[in-house]
């Protein structure tokens, strides 16, 4: 442990950590539960990391939705995540010996209304997430819940195409309201859908949709994506005639970039790829869609249906907080880029992890730093972790590269609260190992406690504390003042 240089955390900070149900639950044939877009993946053995992550941006085409429903030659670890359906009891205790303060995980859509259109709620799935939070708010761990984190059921991909089509609004806007309706005596701190902004990064995951079902494909993720905020903008108006505190956040991936040099073309190409990223907040926390984008969707002829009462809707429920995720930084070279969320270049200054993760703590410090100076809403760092091959060595794992990530990404978002920023909380990523989002590994090892897993599932489910567990207990333990 050393001293944080930016001990400026409050007294009422929540620490904690994060997770989603399609990465964690399994049991994804109990309760009534149909499949969601992450059921449908399968672990791709012989890949490379660079060829899986590759997949994932391609996204998959209708007929490979398919035939993932009923194939059984390959494993599809989704499914079956770490059994935190069954284990949450023991493993939010886990947590709660660590100290956490908040855990923030999802409600699977596709539990609680299984095929997505019906117009009752499955009442078993909604018994097992009042336990869930119950034994949270037992262990004074307040819950951060997520609505939508990768989980669409896949029968809004069959028959509806998707978030483009905008009958998925009132499903989503249902399935919203019982969530509020049933939970919201408890659960204070709401994010809509989770990394709202990944619409090309992850695109089947982001809007279920498939990359062969529309002519132009990007015009289809910004009409799914302006629907998805339509829908929040709903539950957000629906949130408001309760009685309940209740914060309405959105979220979304930070993808804002470094120009490459002081050349002017590098400077406005990184000011114009920031500018696409800050559309998704822009119109969820400002009210309305920016000038540089309508540009953007006129220059490419998109015809993106929005009515006057959607735009008014958005204008009049903008949502209350601001949660980032957080991995690394990315830069852009005029010479090699456009201005495309994916095109981007290696900082040749950076370390990167097996997945080519860079790692740059002073990036979430310039992140959070303008994210704020925008908006001056409050924030969470819903998600921020270390992905490693972690290696069981007499009975621990001993992590000190995570140690050392976490402690100097922790320090500067002590560093961004020094400098004015409303940061509430902050939950790292995956504090128990789960399957990963982008890759389908278990083997991409994120937590502070092992989980006797591997990439096809075999072993026990043991849980075990990494050298990370201690420290960052300590961490908690000291309000940050120690990293």
């Amino acid at each position: 442990m050393r001293k944080n240089n930016y001990p400026a955390f409050p007294k009422d900070f929540l620490w904690g950590g994060a997770i989603a149900a399609s990465q964690a639950d399994g049991a994804y044939t109990e309760d009534g539960k149909l499949p969601n877009s992450s059921d449908v993946q399968p672990y791709l053995k012989g890949l490379s990391n660079m060829e899986i992550q590759q997949l994932e941006m391609q996204g998959m085409t209708l007929e490979q939705v398919k035939n993932n429903l009923v194939d059984t030659s390959h494993y599809f670890p989704k499914r079956f995540g770490i059994d935190f359906y069954h284990t949450f009891e023991s493993d939010l205790e886990l947590l709660a010996e660590m100290g956490f303060t908040t855990f923030r995980t999802s409600i699977d859509w596709s539990r609680v209304f299984p095929k997505g259109d019906e117009k009752e709620p499955n009442e078993a799935a909604l018994m097992h997430y009042d336990k869930m939070i119950n034994k949270m708010k037992s262990l004074g761990i307040e819950p951060i819940i997520t609505m939508l984190h990768y989980e669409t059921p896949i029968h809004i991909t069959l028959q509806y195409g998707g978030w483009k089509n905008k009958a998925v609004i009132d499903m989503f806007e249902r399935y919203g309201n019982v969530l509020l309706d049933r939970f919201g005596d408890r659960v204070k701190y709401w994010i809509v859908i989770n990394q709202i902004n990944m619409i090309q990064i992850e695109p089947f995951l982001s809007l279920g949709i498939c990359s062969d079902q529309y002519d132009s494909t990007e015009e289809a993720l910004y009409q799914a994506v302006h629907n998805q905020m339509v829908a929040s903008a709903k539950i957000q108006k629906h949130a408001k005639t309760l009685s309940y505190d209740l914060q309405i956040g959105t979220m979304v991936a930070d993808g804002t970039v470094y120009p490459n040099s002081c050349k002017p073309d590098d400077v406005v190409l990184a000011m114009q790829h920031n500018r696409m990223q800050y559309l998704f907040t822009d119109v969820q926390l400002l009210g309305e869609y920016p000038k540089f984008a309508l540009n953007y969707f006129r220059e490419h002829h998109y015809d993106l249906q929005m009515t006057e009462e959607e735009l008014q809707l958005l204008k009049e429920n903008t949502m209350d907080h601001l949660a980032i995720s957080y991995y690394f930084s990315q830069m852009v070279d005029s010479a090699k880029n456009v201005n495309k969320p994916d095109s981007t270049s290696v900082n040749p200054h950076l370390e990167a992890n097996p997945w080519g993760w860079n790692v740059d703590p002073q990036g979430l410090y310039n992140a959070l730093s303008q994210y704020w100076d925008r908006y001056h809403k409050p924030m969470i760092i819903a998600e921020n972790g270390f992905g490693m091959y972690d290696k069981l060595e007499d009975g621990s794992v001993h992590d000190d590269y995570r140690i050392s990530y976490l402690g100097s990404h922790i320090e500067q978002v002590g560093r961004a609260i020094y400098d004015g920023a409303d940061v509430i909380a902050y939950c790292a990523w995956g504090p128990i190992d789960i399957i990963s989002c982008s890759s389908q590994q278990m083997s991409k090892r994120y937590g502070f406690i092992y989980v006797d897993l591997d990439d096809e599932g075999n072993g026990t489910g043991e849980r075990i504390r990494k050298d990370s567990f201690y420290w960052y207990k300590q961490v908690i333990a000291s309000n940050g003042s120690e990293v």
